[in-house]
């Protein structure tokens, strides 16, 4: 059995950070968010995994090399625009050859992995399984509608009326009939390919295709606040640390990760939070469920529920909450005369100002 792990996308939902970075490659619990599903796919003993990329494929590449470090092999493939999910499909044929894959969505979130997924679908075999969700805004998903005995019996990209509240979570599970499908259908009103009418297509022509709907844990992190939401469920499971320095003035309560290289002093960190390699926190509060990435200084300032992307530094600031700094942020007091703000924002920034 094989792996397709979509990574390109652009990631409008998370601009400005997605306009210099990856979507998939945004840290979650310093981690990037694409590695916590190439781990489940190599904890479910699958080793050949195809890699869609497309504008941001360097960064991809770089970030996950040969795939060594996740004990898998990768193959990088190339996708010139978005075209659908439908059309990754279609586009990985030669390395998906005859067998069986699992589609991953490379920016999803699954808590407590995809093995006992994946064999069950080994042992039973549909055409396609598929990962159902209760959501309370079904109009944002693909949504499906089962009948009495469960089965799937229509799929439906985004309706505007849905007729469940059945969501499709981003992981999906195929034999080599999927391939018929994504040549059988045509592009959606979007321009794309769609793989909620690819799986039509099979249930259509009376193709076995079952639905798993899961209670655990999941997310999309295409946008800030299922970012955070993310980050807060991992930093749940954090495996205190003090690999760095941490002076006598400091107080550290409860479950606090602080890598190695980083320094602490006359500061109050309150977890779960992460304190990444060679930061340095001064006389600052770390409050619950903030990541701060490798290479940060956070000084006389004050941040919780948040994450800090690398080599960004808060100085003299008041409190800041559920917020996501990019990498290389530099935020500090506007001077007192004159009193005024002074911002210098990407296209797509979100300020909220408290005066």
């Amino acid at each position: 059995m094989k792996a397709l792990v979509l990574s390109g996308g652009a990631g409008t939902r998370l601009r400005p950070i997605t306009h210099t970075s990856a979507k998939q490659l945004v840290p979650v619990a310093n981690k990037p968010v694409l590695f916590y599903g190439l781990e489940a796919i190599a904890e479910a003993g699958i080793t050949e995994v195809g890699v869609i990329v497309g504008d941001t494929a360097q960064e991809i590449r770089e970030a996950v090399g040969d795939g060594s470090q996740f004990g898998i092999k990768v193959t990088y493939l190339q996708q010139d625009a978005p075209l659908g999910l439908a059309h990754a499909v279609l586009i990985a044929r030669e390395f998906l050859g005859e067998d069986d894959f699992v589609m991953y969505l490379g920016d999803n979130f699954i808590v407590g992995g995809i093995t006992g997924l994946v064999d069950g679908f080994r042992e039973d075999r549909p055409e396609a399984q598929i990962l159902l969700t209760k959501v309370p805004n079904p109009t944002s998903f693909g949504v499906a509608e089962l009948d009495g005995a469960g089965r799937v019996v229509a799929l439906e990209e985004k309706p505007k009326e849905p007729k469940s509240d059945l969501a499709l979570v981003g992981v999906y599970l195929f034999t080599p009939a999927i391939h018929e499908a994504v040549r059988s259908i045509e592009p959606s009103w979007r321009g794309e390919l769609e793989i909620t009418h690819a799986i039509q297509w099979l249930i259509d022509q009376q193709r076995d295709v079952r639905s798993t709907t899961i209670s655990g844990y999941w997310k999309d992190t295409g946008n800030v606040a299922d970012m955070l939401e993310v980050n807060r469920s991992v930093l749940e499971t954090v495996e205190p640390c003090r690999d760095g320095s941490v002076d006598e003035a400091t107080e550290i309560i409860g479950r606090v990760r602080i890598e190695k290289g980083a320094r602490v002093t006359g500061s109050r960190i309150v977890g779960p939070a992460i304190i990444g390699a060679d930061t340095v926190i001064s006389d600052a509060y770390i409050g619950p469920f903030t990541s701060v990435s490798e290479g940060c200084r956070i000084e006389d300032s004050e941040i919780e529920y948040s994450i800090v992307l690398r080599g960004s530094s808060l100085t003299g600031v008041r409190r800041v909450e559920a917020s996501l700094i990019g990498r290389d942020v530099e935020i500090t007091p506007a001077p007192r005369n004159p009193s005024a703000h002074r911002l210098v924002l990407g296209d797509h920034s979100k300020v909220q100002i408290s005066s």
